[in-house]
């Protein structure tokens, strides 16, 4: 399968480790150009930064062909958290708030200054970075779950707006891929997750990579405005 991703030059954001790096590894083994956003150079919640970060990318390579909109941070707390008839702690503003600027906001930043590129280049593809939690929810998940739905609504509302000037847009929904951060959780959390999976393992993140160099290629021309999730066939709360 001629998936014709050679010399294609295509921005990672959150790049430098778990899923991004595999996915930029991907893109490079299939001949691509890939240039990657990570901190501390480029911050996707700073809006001047990702444009200037942008015009960066125009002036060495003359195009932006695929962005994955990989970054995103967690910062877990529950709503509300109650005992003993009381209010022992919730989730505040700023844990709410520094989760929607990088995973939302983020996204956003990014679209926003690659897709006039990609307009005048005639062709493009977007991809997004959602969760089986922007699906389901997730307990202690307010803010995360918040922004992995959102990432839903604008893959298909820019899939209604860009598809007209040839730019696909698309979601993927990674279950629980087996990154560092997700291997350091206890090990009876590992293993509920694991129990829920009717693949009965983890994900690696090479699963997650391939699935959006797929979207990227020739090979997925006619889908559009969809959202992937690659989780091993998890329902969540069963």
């Amino acid at each position: 399968m001629n998936l014709n991703l050679k010399d294609k030059v295509v921005i990672v954001t959150g790049g430098a480790a778990g899923i991004g790096r595999a996915t930029a590894a991907a893109f490079e083994a299939e001949g691509a150009q890939v240039v990657v956003w990570d901190m501390p150079d480029v911050d996707v919640s700073k809006a001047d930064v990702v444009d200037k970060a942008t015009e960066g990318v125009i002036a060495k390579y003359g195009r932006i062909d695929v962005l994955v909109n990989n970054a995103g941070i967690l910062r877990d707390a529950q709503l509300v958290k109650w005992k003993d008839g009381e209010v022992v702690s919730t989730m505040d503003d700023a844990t709410f708030d520094a989760v929607i600027n990088v995973n939302l906001k983020g996204v956003f930043h990014c679209t926003r200054a690659v897709v006039p590129h990609m307009i005048k280049n005639g062709s493009g593809v977007i991809l997004n970075a959602s969760s089986v939690v922007g699906l389901y929810g997730n307990f202690g998940q307010t803010n995360y779950a918040a922004t992995k739905a959102g990432v839903i609504s604008f893959t298909k509302t820019w899939a209604r707006e860009l598809g007209r000037y040839n730019i696909r847009v698309n979601a993927v929904a990674p279950g629980f891929i087996a990154t560092d951060m997700v291997k350091a959780m206890p090990q009876k959390t590992l293993d509920s997750i694991v129990a829920r999976t009717p693949i009965a393992k983890l994900g690696e993140p090479l699963d997650i990579a391939n699935a959006y160099v797929w979207l990227a290629s020739d090979a997925a021309k006619f889908v559009h405005g969809t959202v992937l999730s690659v989780d091993g066939g998890l329902v969540m709360g069963t």
